[in-house]
C-alpha cells in the first residue's frame, strides 16, 4: 500500500510505502529522497517514482484539502485519535549494560504528534531516533522512537507524546528498569525447586514400584 496524505500540521505532506501494515520506505521530502523503515532494507526504486512525478500529485492533496477544508469547517467533527502508548526493551537486558528502548505510538489521528524522553536516574543516554509516520490499514497511524540508556535498577525512563493543536493531549508511558540480579536469583532458585521436586517425585515413584513388587 502507498499511502500519501495531506494537512495543515506538520507534517504537512507524508508518503510512506507498506506491506501487510509494516512500513518498507517514506518519502523524505525536505531531501527528494526516498529512505527505507529500517536499515536491513533497501530503499523503494527511484526509477519507480521520481521525485518530479511526486510533486503533481502531492499539489493535487493539498488542493483538495484546500478545496474540502472551507467547504466542511464547522459541519463535520474533526476526527481525532487519543494515542496509545506504549516502552519497552528492544532486546532482553544485560546487568549493566546499554540497551534500546522502544517507544511504540499507535492509534494516531492525524498524523501530527511529538515524541520525547525523560529519564529519573543516573543511567547514561545515547542519541533519540524517532521514525516516520507508518499508515495502517484502518487509516490511523504508528510511530516510534528509541533511545540507548544504561540503565541501573530503579531508574524511570517515560516516553511523552504530545498532540494536537498546541499540545493539547499529552500521554505519558514509564518503563522502570529491573534488577536483574533478583531476577537471576530468582531464576535459581526456581530452578533449585524445580530439581528438588523431581528428586523427590522420582524417590516417590521408586517407593511405590518397591511397594507394588511386595
Amino acid at each position: 500500500a502507498e499511502v500519501l496524505s495531506c494537512q495543515p500540521d506538520a507534517p504537512s505532506v507524508s508518503l510512506s510505502v507498506t506491506l501487510d501494515g509494516r512500513g518498507l520506505s517514506w518519502f523524505h521530502f525536505p531531501g527528494s529522497r526516498w529512505i527505507p523503515q529500517s536499515p536491513e532494507l533497501r530503499a523503494w526504486p527511484e526509477g519507480l517514482e521520481t521525485p518530479g512525478e511526486l510533486l503533481p500529485e502531492t499539489q493535487m492533496c493539498r488542493e483538495i484539502l484546500g478545496i474540502l477544508g472551507k467547504q466542511l469547517a464547522g459541519l463535520l467533527p474533526q476526527a481525532r485519535g487519543i494515542p496509545v502508548v506504549s516502552v519497552f526493551p528492544a532486546r532482553p537486558l544485560s546487568p549493566g549494560g546499554a540497551t534500546t528502548l522502544v517507544c511504540l505510538v499507535e492509534n494516531i489521528f492525524p498524523p501530527s504528534l511529538t515524541i520525547s524522553w525523560t529519564v529519573a536516574g543516573a543511567g547514561a543516554t545515547r542519541g533519540v531516533t524517532l521514525g516516520p509516520f507508518v499508515p495502517n490499514p484502518d487509516l490511523t497511524f504508528v510511530r516510534i522512537s528509541r533511545i540507548s540508556v544504561t540503565p541501573r535498577p530503579g531508574d524511570v525512563v517515560a516516553c511523552v507524546v504530545a498532540s494536537g493543536r498546541d499540545n493539547a493531549t499529552t500521554v505519558v508511558a514509564y518503563w522502570v528498569a529491573p534488577d536483574t540480579a533478583l531476577d537471576e536469583q530468582l531464576d535459581t532458585a526456581l530452578a533449585g525447586a524445580a530439581l528438588a521436586l523431581g528428586l523427590l517425585l522420582a524417590l516417590l515413584g521408586l517407593g511405590l514400584a518397591l511397594l507394588a513388587r511386595r
